[in-house]
This record gives C-alpha cells, structure tokens and sequence, in this order.
C-alpha cells in the first residue's frame, strides 16, 4: 500500500480539490481528511531546541556495569 500525503485547503463553498496524484484513473483510493495541526514555531515539537549542552566526562564509560559480556 502506497501513502501520499498532501496539503490542501477547504475552499468557501465546503469543496475540496485534489490535483496531480500520483495514482492512475480507476484506482480505488481510501480518502481521509484530518484537520492540520500547526505549531507556532516549533517549540512543541522539539521542546529542547536551542537548548545548550554539557557533557560531563565525555569519555567515561556509562553503564558497564551492565554489560554481562564484561564479568
């Protein structure tokens, strides 16, 4: 099964046109309409952003405790 997602806008008569699919005539397609959600400038999505980052002991092992292989 192929997805093809495509952004579009209702127009002011409630109609809804789609243009240059990339399916052939008589292909039977399943249509659903989800409202977009938009963010109003990312921060959301990606809430650590811009965020600065320290690293203490960038070398050191982590978690070899657990590691059976080791023991």
């Amino acid at each position: 099964m192929s997805t093809h997602r495509v952004a579009a806008t209702i127009e002011h008569d409630g109609t809804l046109t789609l243009n240059d699919l990339p399916f052939q005539a008589g292909d039977e397609v399943e249509v659903i309409i989800l409202p977009r959600r938009t963010h109003a400038n990312g921060s959301a999505r990606y809430p650590l952003r811009g965020q600065s980052i320290q690293y203490d002991e960038p070398f050191a092992p982590v978690a070899e405790e657990d590691w059976g292989a080791l023991q």
